[in-house]
């Protein structure tokens, strides 16, 4: 529910931007994403909604400053902050989750539980208000053949998986997000713990069976998973499998 440079090519690649309409049976998508790295433990939505916008040649610093205070977005950033963020910027979006609100089980998780007496009622009314203020969601499951479809059109997501979970095949070692401390902060997780992080789904090979993503933890690669690994960790539990789609034709 929250969060706290290597390329693969082939002769059948398509590296689409913004605005370039994509084909279903597509084998290959690699879109141009770009990368922005997170600046604390808890900020990874917000260096998603970085990327996704300057992807869509919105971003504008201040201006998203000024969205941060609008909406009162603080260090603790859950799904349904990205997506009315996305709409601040008239961006066209569906957030797709599993729950419509607060599972009051995160209470005794570890993850949770610091923020989530202040947050619970705050984010519950996120959820009730947005039909009204133009945020889209829906409580509904989606498949890896609804992911493929929407990427295979230039469009992008932000997913939220477990980064406990989640392996690179890329990567010769896997960054700790919670330890995006302050100097001197000590860090108290355990390897085993759930630990939520947003990533930016950008591209696809059916042949291989395999996905890539943005990882807001780098600033200079491109990240590639397994299906089953990817299904592993987005669906793990805390997550919601929430997923917030981005189309390109906002």
């Amino acid at each position: 529910m929250k969060s706290p440079g290597h390329t693969e090519t082939s002769k059948a690649a398509l590296l689409q931007a913004p605005g370039v309409p994509g084909t279903d049976n597509c084998d290959h998508v690699q879109l141009k994403v770009p990368l922005i790295q997170q600046s604390y433990h808890w900020d990874c939505g917000l260096a998603c909604a970085r990327m996704v916008l300057q992807y869509l040649n919105l971003l504008h610093e201040n201006t998203f400053q000024a969205a941060m205070q609008e909406l009162h977005l603080t260090k603790s950033i859950w799904t349904i902050d990205l997506a009315y963020l996305m709409h601040y910027f008239g961006v066209k979006h569906r957030f797709c989750t599993q729950t419509l609100g607060v599972d009051k089980g995160y209470k005794h998780q570890s993850f949770y539980r610091k923020h989530f007496d202040s947050e619970e009622n705050r984010v519950n009314q996120l959820f009730v208000q947005a039909k009204a203020r133009g945020v889209h969601v829906e409580k509904r499951t989606v498949t890896i053949q609804d992911l493929q479809e929407h990427l295979s059109q230039g469009n992008v997501a932000i997913v939220l998986v477990n980064a406990v979970l989640l392996l690179c095949d890329l990567c010769p070692s896997r960054v700790k997000y919670c330890c995006f401390l302050p100097i001197g902060q000590k860090c108290f997780c355990r390897s085993s713990d759930y630990q939520g992080h947003f990533i930016v789904l950008c591209g696809y090979n059916k042949s291989s069976g395999s996905l890539f993503y943005n990882n807001p933890g780098y600033a200079d690669r491109l990240c590639r998973t397994s299906i089953n690994n990817f299904e592993e960790a987005r669906s793990s539990y805390g997550t919601d499998e929430d997923i917030l789609f981005i189309y390109v034709n906002s």
